[in-house]
């Protein structure tokens, strides 16, 4: 999940993040699915809710031992 988050320099195409961001989100759904966590992170658009949501998710994720 580590490589997955990685941040970009600021040469980075918006695409790029883009791309891994959904890509780190649909590890977070599959972890989530796993330890049957709810989340809404397919269900949101980009933007500010979805931020919150991951960072809920995460935190979540942590609390039962995933390491992030």
């Amino acid at each position: 999940m580590r490589r997955a988050r990685a941040r970009f320099g600021p040469g980075a195409s918006a695409a790029k993040k883009i791309g891994a961001r959904q890509a780190y989100d649909a590890l977070l759904a599959q972890a989530c699915s796993a330890l049957e966590v709810e989340h809404r992170l397919d269900a949101l658009g980009e933007g500010v809710d979805r931020e919150v949501e991951r960072f809920r998710v995460e935190e979540r994720l942590r609390s039962l031992g995933l390491s992030l």
